[in-house]
């Protein structure tokens, strides 16, 4: 074989090798990324029909939402069911941290990222049933009486922007229902989606309370930490995108949610601007 034939194969193994170690290392960058991509902590709280604690585990709407989000995206992480107080914080200050479900606001806009909405609510003001006529009756002199929330709650938020100045706040949404039939208040703010099922948790139904006003409109979407890779987020987001165009995500959504819209758009809100 020609010297020079030789030279050429040389030359010829030595690119092919180094096309074949740029390849690996981009593979182990490749798998690297999608692992840190996929490392996140959720959480999520007691509020049902959207997630909430059972015998055997936790469920909820958001709940089936974000299991076959997990598994189009690849992740196995357990959703951790904590106090909201506690998701609440984590999201604020922990890297790779997602909760739900939380509601939009411009305040909370700036503190996390947000991806949805995965279902809309209205924050309503209720009472016990036969009591709204007199206390709408009131028309100012109502912001001054106590309204009782969840402590920390986007409804807590909702009232006190409404002009409400006196907040009885429990430590979760059963207590402040208990509380209004207690006759510790008479105002209760709370998600319109959350009133039916909380209200049965306490032996309770939807017919013993009446609403006295509608405060606001609330989309409910996913959270993630500030510290949170881009990667994650885009995986999730692109998961989303393809459950409202399947179907998949309307057939969760009616499935908990019978008679409502379900939210078509998707919507990614980038925090810390």
């Amino acid at each position: 074989m020609p010297a020079s034939v030789r030279l050429s194969l040389s030359r010829m193994q030595i690119f092919m090798r180094q096309v074949f170690v740029l390849m690996l290392v981009c593979l182990l960058c490749l798998q690297s990324a999608t692992v840190q991509a996929q490392k996140l902590s959720i959480y999520t709280e007691d509020w049902p029909p959207m997630n909430f604690k059972t015998k055997t585990g936790i469920d909820g709407m958001a709940v089936d939402i974000v299991k076959a989000l997990q598994a189009m995206t690849g992740n196995k992480e357990n959703i951790q069911l904590v106090p909201w107080a506690r998701g609440y914080k984590a999201v604020l200050e922990d890297e790779n941290v997602m909760l739900f479900s939380l509601g939009r606001s411009p305040e909370r806009e700036k503190l996390m990222n947000m991806l949805g909405p995965i279902a809309i609510s209205k924050t309503a003001v209720y009472t016990r049933k036969g009591e709204a006529a007199r206390l709408k009756a009131l028309e100012g002199e109502l912001y001054k009486l106590p309204v009782g929330a969840y402590r920390g709650s986007i409804f807590a938020d909702a009232a006190k922007k409404k002009g409400f100045i006196n907040l009885a706040q429990a430590d979760s949404p059963l207590n402040s229902s208990k509380m209004l039939f207690a006759h510790r208040f008479d105002l209760w703010v709370e998600g319109s989606l959350a009133v039916n099922s909380v209200l049965q948790e306490s032996g309770r139904t939807a017919a013993e309370v009446e609403e006295v006003m509608v405060l606001d409109s609330l989309e409910l979407y996913l959270a993630f930490s500030l510290k949170t890779p881009a990667t994650t987020i885009t995986l999730w987001e692109n998961a989303l995108r393809q459950m409202k165009k399947d179907g998949s995500f309307q057939k969760i959504h009616q499935k908990w949610l019978p008679g409502e819209t379900p939210p078509l758009e998707v919507f990614r809100v980038e925090g810390g601007h």
